[in-house]
């Protein structure tokens, strides 16, 4: 199967860990991962931000871009939520609706497409350590991808799964609403984070690259033991071990 990597501005940039394992991931389960360098940002940040008419050239290339692809894949769930957006910005136009519509046909976040498509719970990933999980909102309640991470983590060999509490709340983060509403994000952060040290795990795992920045940056500042990991990264761990010893 032929996978065409959806890699994300947060990912290629400060995240690379996370690409890296989501290739290496799909690999492992049989896939060809084909990459185009002509990806730009999808026009999230301007798009939420009120400009529609600006983000669309963004989104134009993105269409473009993944037009040859059977399958999109991204680590990111509000990345991939952006793609299937497309359709409505482009609504009642002749020529882009029906190229947003098949984009959106064939975009899936990384756990939803290994769960949903590939039909694998268990990618034979080990991991030791306790580990809580945030559940971010754009991949959540607009995408609706809820039950596909817990599946893969809990069939992930060593690794102790404990609820985090209040798992629904946002963390702040929200894109320009970070910069926005400062004050307010960094509340919500910090309730956050202090019901992640509730949970008493080593690790916070979560499949958006910017709840995770936020989260980790926050926990980095006020000293949380708690380390933050993207789920790519867990689900490759046995794959990442064998590597280092050979």
């Amino acid at each position: 199967m032929k996978v065409t990597l959806f890699a994300t501005c947060l990912v290629d940039m400060f995240q690379t860990s996370a690409g890296k394992a989501t290739v290496e991931l799909l690999e492992h389960l049989g896939c060809t991962i084909d990459f185009p360098e002509s990806q730009v940002c999808c026009g999230q940040p301007a798009y939420n931000s009120g400009y529609v008419k600006e983000s669309k050239e963004a989104m134009k290339k993105m269409i473009q871009t993944f037009e040859h692809a059977e399958y999109v894949v991204s680590p990111s769930g509000s990345c991939a939520y952006m793609f299937h957006e497309y359709q409505n910005v482009f609504k009642g136009d002749l020529v882009w609706e029906p190229k947003a519509q098949a984009l959106a046909k064939k975009t899936y976040e990384l756990t939803e497409f290994i769960v949903n498509v590939l039909k694998v719970e268990d990618v034979g990933a080990h991991f030791e350590g306790k580990v809580t999980y945030h559940t971010s909102c754009h991949m959540t309640r607009l995408l609706g991808v809820q039950e596909a991470p817990m599946k893969l983590l809990k069939n992930v060999a060593g690794l102790e799964y404990v609820e985090l509490p209040n798992k629904h709340q946002c963390c702040g983060f929200g894109g320009t609403f970070l910069v926005k509403m400062a004050q307010i994000s960094e509340q919500m952060v910090d309730e956050k984070v202090q019901h992640a040290e509730e949970t008493v795990a080593d690790y916070l795992i979560g499949a958006d690259a910017g709840c995770l920045m936020n989260i980790g940056g926050r926990m980095e500042r006020v000293g949380t033991p708690v380390k933050v990991l993207h789920i790519a990264e867990v689900l490759n761990s046995r794959l990442v071990e064998k590597s280092e010893v050979s």
